[in-house]
């Protein structure tokens, strides 16, 4: 059973930046995914970004690319989310999840993700 822990949430100001980390309990091999998702209240869970293995590719919602980055550490463990320019609707729980036998068309897809982190707030706020 994977575990998935996440940190680097906060409160931000708008415009800042924050950096959220993810790391695994076991490496993955063989094609996978690891991604961030973000919950707002009273709104559906929603993809942010992802990286896939083999290949590192990097997807991202079309809304926050430019804005955010995702990159991983060497021994694939640990996966990072690096957010600028922050914005009050960034405000959120944001979760890392990991998917097996990924592929291109399925690393956005919720429900194709069958680990979950118990997620971090991030907050943007004056």
């Amino acid at each position: 059973q994977v575990q998935l822990v996440e940190s680097g949430g906060g409160l931000v100001q708008p415009g800042g930046s924050l950096r959220l980390s993810c790391a695994a309990s076991t490496r993955a091999s063989g094609s996978y995914a690891m991604a961030w998702f973000r919950q707002a209240p009273g709104k559906e869970r929603e993809f942010v970004a992802a990286i896939r293995w083999p290949g590192s590719t990097a997807y991202y919602a079309d809304s926050l690319k430019g804005r955010f980055t995702i990159s991983r550490d060497n021994d694939k463990s640990t996966i990072l989310l690096h957010m600028n320019a922050l914005k009050p609707e960034d405000t959120a729980v944001y979760y890392c999840a990991r998917q097996v036998n990924a592929i291109t068309s399925t690393v956005r897809t919720r429900n194709r993700y069958a680990y979950w982190g118990q997620g971090t707030q991030v907050t943007v706020s004056s």
